[in-house]
């Protein structure tokens, strides 16, 4: 009698929990909402968690935006931005016999913009009612990668190994700006209040999110005393604050961010180039649990 051969079994599939992929995959979208309008207290993030563990993460977000009225004969109001974040979660496959983290790199980009008309209420203060809406994609790659997982795995690593998200928002805001200018002194107020839906599409994980944020932006700018490129030196003292009602509020272990900043601006209207009003302004922004300073730079055309 010949013995019949025996036959290796094969290694069961590697698999990712479907439910903390697309729990993350939420997650980004929900980040996604945070660049949904201009937002100065959320415009650059940088946060670095759980270092160290399974559940280390990592997240950078930077926007660039603005927006203005063309005119007071033609108060169309317009703004728009672009956005960059970074988002690196750690996930771990398991085939029922060892586990393997799997280091994750997803980066998305948005674009949002908005359009919206002034209603003149009383002296130096408009209404402003603005339509928003915003495209976004997400790219996700597995930064180291065994072997074996690579070769058994499940579809959920397809997804992280080199998968796409694609979204879009719709909604709109509602704005009160106070602008009060005189040659002693000019104030900005601007209380506002935004609602962005935003919905995945052509990705294997359907999902929303809700953008929706209460903000209230102050500035105040006067001489100090010093001239340059033929036109005073100003001082800027600045305050912002956000909250947070939607899919952010919470997802990064706050639901309110405040800004405090302090700076110079050099006026150059007295020359012929486009850009009439240059600032930088040094920034402090805390909430809960979190704190931390930023140096930006903005522009008047």
């Amino acid at each position: 009698m010949c013995p019949a051969p025996a036959y290796a079994q094969g290694s069961p599939l590697f698999t990712v929990k479907t439910d903390k992929v697309k729990r993350n995959a939420e997650s980004m979208l929900a980040l996604m909402s945070f660049s949904a309008v201009p937002d100065l207290t959320s415009s650059t993030l940088s946060m670095d968690a759980g270092t160290g563990s399974s559940d280390s993460s990592t997240l950078v977000m930077s926007q660039l935006a603005g927006g203005d009225s063309i005119s007071k004969s033609f108060p169309l109001y317009l703004e728009g931005g672009v956005a960059y974040a970074r988002y690196d979660p750690t996930f771990v496959a398991s085939n029922g016999q060892a586990e393997t983290p799997l280091p994750a790199k997803w980066t998305s980009v948005s674009a949002s913009g908005g359009v919206g008309w002034d209603f003149k209420v009383a002296n130096n203060l408009k209404f402003r009612p603005i339509f928003n809406f915003m495209v976004g994609s997400l790219a996700s790659t597995l930064t180291t990668v065994s072997t074996a997982v690579e070769n058994k795995a499940d579809a959920n690593f397809d997804f992280l190994q080199g998968g796409h998200m694609n979204a879009y928002g719709l909604g709109g805001s509602v704005m009160l700006d106070y602008e009060d200018y005189t040659p002693q002194r000019e104030i900005d107020v601007e209380w506002r209040y935004s609602n962005v839906q935003l919905r995945s599409y052509d990705t294997a994980f359907e999902s929303s999110a809700s953008g929706e944020t209460l903000s209230l932006w102050t500035r105040w700018r006067a001489p100090t005393g010093l001239t340059a490129l033929g036109r005073p030196v100003r001082y800027v003292l600045e305050a912002a604050h956000t909250t947070y009602l939607g899919d952010q509020a919470g997802l990064l272990g706050f639901d309110q961010l405040t800004s405090l900043g302090w700076g110079l601006e050099l006026d150059s209207s007295a020359h012929d180039i486009i850009i009439t009003r240059t600032r930088l302004v040094f920034r402090y922004r805390f909430g809960k649990n979190v704190e931390g300073t930023s140096l930006g730079i903005a522009v008047s055309f």
